[in-house]
């Protein structure tokens, strides 16, 4: 979620679009290691021959070789979403009324908090996780120039993310915190409940309202790119044009589209004509959706979360893949002819913002890597417990140590019952497979049980040998 600094910042260029020309793009070193090379499966049908998480320097002109359906460069690229959250404990959430929200975030923003309150937050979660399973990142978006502003710059160069900037048309006589970096106020009560605070409860337009169009860089930038992530929060800082361009360009150059509607889910499908045109175009146009149980729900009006996936499957124009996210539970990945089904980790939960980040870096993984659907889920689901046995986001998700230490324990959160009854009370005839430990089919002739121990060594195989080089280093 973003939110838009209502503080004056400390350094600011007078001439607005001299930020243009400074902040257009992050130049990075190569990377220390890399996994080895591998056959990946863009948008799940062209084979390519790529090293994945080759790292380097990305420049839109250098690489702009690629631009029809030649060797794409970036493994993953983000749109928007770019922000620092601020992680403050209070003694109690605000209230839902809209007067005292506002007015609380006023006060928390009337001075900046010390920097040990403030991560990386929104897309860098994702990008800052599939950096650290190997993927090239490259995050499009707007960064202001101020404290916050270097400070999330400083955080994606540390974690070897590249920065493609998003300035156009801009107006001179605008305000200058209309250009500020965007802020989520993360607040935690003594019960580790969390809220946030957001600009974009109060206003009626987006945010970056005076950015109505994508940048020749930026375009290049999503035609480089064998993923473009998008999520419902980039409907707060751009109009619904601005995203469905961005779209356009994806699928006219072969760039596989991931779209995670988010909480925001709800406000889009009842926003304005052009919102709900917007999320139409996602839901029919996008390779993979991601949601919760209760997101497709809200979507589909469909309480059986299977039965949901498919049906947006079969009104998908390009739709390969629904990953549906089931909390605590697991997690589910339907596809045209299976549905796969995989269990939660067993961990001490410290923390869930990240989580789900996290685990789309690992689908995007899979994605690319064509990957079993049930060894992509495992592997996403062991991501995202890792996560959540630490505190908060950004620089806080998990580390591959970690990742690989909960793959070796193998510990799932089994519960039969509950698989069962949502196996068997949809009525497609889809076979069905469910990561298990052990491999003894159920009573249900779909049901086709996967153990894990025939998943881990898989996975360990790909990421071992990456993690001692990078120890080694």
């Amino acid at each position: 979620m973003a939110l838009r600094t209502l503080n004056q910042p400390w350094r600011w260029r007078p001439e607005p679009s001299s930020l243009i020309h400074v902040r257009t793009t992050l130049l990075l070193p190569p990377r220390r290691s890399a996994l080895p090379p591998a056959t990946v499966a863009v948008g799940a049908c062209a084979s390519r021959q790529i090293t994945a998480g080759n790292g380097g320097v990305w420049d839109p002109v250098v690489r702009g070789e690629a631009r029809n359906g030649g060797r794409k460069s970036v493994d993953l690229a983000t749109l928007g979403n770019l922000c620092v959250d601020i992680v403050l404990g209070v003694p109690s959430l605000p209230s839902a009324s809209k007067e005292e929200r506002r007015a609380y975030m006023e006060r928390l923003a009337a001075s900046p908090p010390d920097k040990k309150f403030w991560e990386a937050g929104g897309n860098c979660n994702l990008t800052i996780a599939a950096s650290r399973l190997g993927l090239l990142c490259l995050t499009l978006g707007h960064v202001g120039d101020e404290i916050y502003g270097n400070f999330l710059l400083e955080v994606l160069e540390d974690e070897n993310i590249n920065f493609l900037g998003m300035s156009k048309n801009v107006d001179e006589t605008s305000s200058i915190t209309d250009y500020q970096t965007l802020l989520c106020w993360v607040l935690v009560d003594p019960f580790q409940k969390h809220g946030f605070c957001s600009i974009a409860d109060f206003s009626e337009e987006p945010v970056f309202s005076w950015m109505t169009e994508l940048t020749e860089e930026i375009k290049m930038a999503i035609q480089q790119a064998k993923i473009l992530f998008c999520n419902g929060y980039a409907f707060d800082e751009f109009f619904p044009d601005l995203i469905i361009s961005a779209l356009d360009c994806a699928i006219s150059s072969g760039t596989s589209v991931f779209f995670d509607p988010g909480p925001r889910v709800k406000t889009l499908s009842n926003g304005t004509p052009q919102e709900q045109k917007a999320l139409q175009q996602f839901l029919r146009q996008s390779d993979a959706l991601l949601f919760t149980s209760d997101e497709v729900e809200a979507l589909t009006g469909i309480h059986n979360p299977i039965e949901a996936g498919k049906t947006l499957i079969r009104e998908g124009a390009r739709t390969k893949w629904v990953i549906i996210k089931m909390g605590a539970k697991g997690s589910i990945l339907i596809d045209h002819t299976t549905v796969s089904c995989a269990p939660s980790f067993k961990v001490n939960v410290v923390d869930t913002v990240g989580c789900g980040d996290s685990f789309t870096a690992a689908i995007a993984f899979g994605f690319l890597h064509g990957m079993p659907a049930i060894n992509t889920l495992t592997l996403a689901n062991a991501i995202g417990a890792a996560t959540a046995t630490g505190c908060g986001a950004g620089r806080n998700v998990a580390h591959l140590n970690k990742v690989l230490e909960l793959l070796k324990q193998s510990t799932l959160n089994e519960d039969d019952n509950f698989w069962n009854k949502l196996i068997c009370g949809n009525s497609l005839n889809n076979e069905v497979l469910l990561l298990s430990k052990v491999s003894i089919n159920g009573h249900n002739h779909r049901l086709i049980r996967i153990p894990i121990s025939s998943v881990v060594p898989k996975l360990l195989t790909i990421f071992e040998g990456a993690f001692r080089s990078t120890v080694s280093t």
